[in-house]
């Protein structure tokens, strides 16, 4: 009997652990990776010092941005119940209570900042900077039409932000403007198959839905899809580099068409997130384009 009471107490600590695990969203870490942006572009990739630097700035900012999932998920919880997939999420199935949530974030985040602060002052004010814009997101900024999209792309540009001034490089304006463009393509993407899911019937859709329309997205997409194309192919025929770096249009070009692709066919777009962890040829794509960027970056 007492054997029966400690293994129960043991799964129930296991699956607590993995409820805390599970609300800071790890699969949508892959977008902290932009913080390796400025030491592949700045031709530092194999200075073990700096790699070591951006490696432990990856970490803390999976951190911050896990933080602010999981006040995210406190802010939408009742939301979230009525949605067909975020209903799994460890909130609203209620594997954990909001004061648990509360708590775990406050220590999370405490632990995030006096680490990043010891690592660099500069890079734990963006950190708390990115933290702060997201909360304000989740609260008020996401009910804002255009404004939402924008905020999600700022978002991304400090994660760029974060990875130059840590190891100490020139912030470039092409990976600026290539990262704001990227991101609001794919938030865009995110609000369009958020609207197929409520044309489809589902509940617990965002407020802000109502202020888009159909006609208003693909527009947008439009115009965000192509100055994509055109900053990054701007960015290789302009940047300090080698020439070659044209060659590697054809893998952005790519990318973007399979990404369009997956969210047309396969219902995809609301978790871009997992389009990139799933999808092998776009996997491969994303592969093929780093060894071609790293090869003409520091053979060519």
């Amino acid at each position: 009997m007492e054997n029966l009471s400690t293994k129960f107490q043991y799964n129930n600590v296991v699956n607590i652990s993995r409820a805390f695990v599970k609300i800071m969203r790890p699969k949508q870490w892959t977008k902290n990776l932009l913080v390796f942006a400025a030491l592949l572009f700045s031709n530092n990739l194999f200075n073990m010092d700096l790699l070591k630097l951006s490696l432990y700035g990856f970490f803390l900012f999976c951190m911050f941005s896990g933080s602010v999932y999981i006040i995210n998920d406190i802010v939408d919880i009742e939301k979230d119940r009525k949605h067909p997939k975020k209903c799994r999420r460890p909130l609203p199935a209620g594997l954990i209570s909001i004061r648990q949530a509360w708590l775990f974030v406050m220590v999370v985040f405490s632990l995030t900042v006096l680490a990043s602060y010891r690592l660099s002052p500069l890079f734990a004010s963006i950190g708390m900077a990115y933290f702060a814009l997201v909360c304000l997101y989740s609260f008020y900024l996401k009910n804002v039409v255009i404004l939402d999209v924008m905020t999600i792309a700022l978002g991304f540009v400090l994660r760029a932000v974060a990875g130059t001034v840590l190891i100490g490089v020139r912030i470039s304006p092409w990976l600026l403007l290539c990262t704001i463009l990227l991101s609001m393509f794919l938030a865009l993407h995110k609000r369009k198959s958020e609207m197929e899911l409520v044309a489809k019937g589902s509940k617990g859709s965002r407020k802000i839905l109502e202020d888009y329309t159909p006609e208003l997205i693909n527009d947008m997409l439009h115009i965000v899809t192509s100055s994509t194309v055109m900053a990054y192919s701007l960015y290789t025929f302009t940047g300090a580099h080698s020439v070659y770096m044209m060659g590697t249009i054809p893998f952005v070009i790519y990318g973007i068409f399979r990404y369009q692709y997956i969210v047309h066919t396969k219902d995809m777009g609301e978790n871009p997130e997992l389009i990139l962890l799933n999808d092998v040829p776009l996997i491969v794509n994303i592969f093929l384009w780093v060894v071609s960027c790293v090869v003409i970056l520091y053979w060519l």
